[in-house]
C-alpha cells in the first residue's frame, strides 16, 4: 500500500481551487519519493500499456506515468478519498484510474493530462515539449542579450514558460493559454517548480497582454485534427494557421533585439514546404533578421493515414527563430 497525500508545505494562493492544492500536494510527495516518468509518443504508450503483462499496475509510474488502472487497496482509504474528491482519480470499469500524469521534464515534474488525450480540453506533454525544451536552453546558451520580459504562447502544462523562468530568474515571464484547463495545471506546475517569476493568463496568442517582449516563445499545436482538439488543432488546410498567426501577432510586439523562438510542426506536400513559403511572405521587412531548420523529419507517421493528409509526404518539427534588429 502506497501513502502519500500530504499538506502543501505552503499554501497556494486563496484563489485556488482544493483540487489544485491536492495536485500540488502529491506532485510535492512524488518529488520527495523521486519518482520520474518520460511520456513516450501516444502510439509507443499504447503498445507498451497492450502488453500482457501490463493491463494493470502495483507502482505509481504505472498509476500517474502509464495511466493504467489500479486496485484501490494500493493506497490507503484515506488518500484515495483525498485523491477521489479532488477529481484526481476517478473510478474505472470496476477498479480506478488517474484522470492526470506527472511526467520529468529535467529537474522538473509536470502535471498533465492522462493517456489518452482525447478530451476537448486536453492538456499534452511528450516528445514535443521535451524537444521545445531542448531548443530553449540551447537558444539561451547561445545568446545572452537580456531578458527581462518574456511570453510563452499556448503554454499547456508550462514547460516553455518553466524551463526559460528557471534559466532566467531575474525575468518577468508570462504563460498565455486559450485552454483553462492549461491555465490551472501550469499553475500548479510553476508551483511545484517554485518559479516565482511566472503569471498565467488566459489569452487568445496575445490578445489579453500588452506591451513588448524580449523573448516570444511558442509551440502551438500544427495537426489537422478531425475533433478540433485545443492542444492539437492548428487550423487551416494542414494545421499550419495558428503558427503563420502567432508568427505574424508576434513580430509587433518584439523589443529591439529581441526574438520569437517558434517550435512547429510542418506537413510537407510534394516536396515542399508550404509553412515556409507563408512565412517568407510575413518576414520581407529589413527590420527582422530570421532563420529556419528543421529539428526532425518524420514524426507522427501514423497521422498520414488519417482524412486530410492524403497528399502529405512527411510531417516534420522545424524551428522558427526571428530576431528584431530595429
Amino acid at each position: 500500500m502506497v501513502d502519500f497525500v500530504k499538506c502543501p508545505e505552503r499554501p497556494l494562493y486563496p484563489h485556488q481551487p482544493l483540487a489544485d492544492r491536492a495536485l500540488l500536494g502529491l506532485g510535492r510527495r512524488l518529488q520527495a519519493d523521486g519518482y520520474r516518468f518520460i511520456t513516450p509518443t501516444p502510439l509507443t504508450h499504447q503498445r507498451v500499456n497492450n502488453r500482457p503483462n501490463n493491463p494493470r499496475n502495483e507502482d505509481l509510474r504505472g498509476v500517474f506515468g502509464w495511466s493504467r488502472p489500479f486496485e484501490a487497496n494500493l493506497f490507503s482509504a484515506t488518500d484515495l478519498a483525498v485523491l477521489e474528491e479532488a477529481g484526481i482519480v476517478e473510478k474505472y470499469a470496476g477498479l480506478y484510474r488517474s484522470t492526470v500524469r506527472w511526467s520529468s521534464l529535467g529537474p522538473l515534474l509536470l502535471a498533465h493530462s492522462a493517456f489518452p488525450t482525447t478530451e476537448a480540453d486536453a492538456v499534452f506533454f511528450g516528445p514535443d515539449s521535451y524537444r521545445f525544451a531542448s531548443l530553449i536552453e540551447a537558444h539561451l546558451l547561445q545568446h545572452f542579450t537580456p531578458v527581462h520580459r518574456a511570453v510563452d504562447i499556448g503554454c499547456g502544462a508550462g514547460a516553455g514558460a518553466l524551463v526559460l523562468a528557471r534559466a532566467r530568474q531575474d525575468a518577468e515571464v508570462l504563460a498565455l493559454d486559450i485552454n483553462p484547463r492549461a491555465l490551472r495545471l501550469c499553475a500548479v506546475n510553476a508551483e511545484l517548480a517554485g518559479a516565482t517569476n511566472v503569471s498565467i493568463y488566459h489569452s487568445d496568442v496575445l490578445n489579453s497582454v500588452e506591451g513588448c517582449f524580449d523573448l516570444i516563445l511558442a509551440n502551438p499545436p500544427y495537426m489537422n485534427d478531425v475533433q478540433q482538439r485545443a492542444y492539437r488543432h492548428g487550423g487551416g488546410a494542414l494545421g499550419e494557421h495558428l503558427s503563420l498567426r502567432i508568427l505574424e501577432e508576434s513580430l509587433p510586439r518584439l523589443q529591439v533585439h529581441g526574438t520569437l523562438l517558434l517550435y512547429t510542426g510542418v506537413a510537407m506536400v510534394a516536396g515542399s514546404d508550404p509553412f515556409l513559403a507563408a512565412a517568407q511572405r510575413l518576414l520581407t521587412d529589413a527590420n527582422f533578421a530570421w532563420t529556419y531548420r528543421e529539428l526532425d523529419p518524420d514524426v507522427f507517421g501514423e497521422e498520414l493515414e488519417k482524412p486530410g493528409y492524403e497528399q502529405v509526404e512527411r510531417i516534420a518539427v522545424v524551428a522558427l527563430t526571428v530576431s528584431r534588429l530595429r
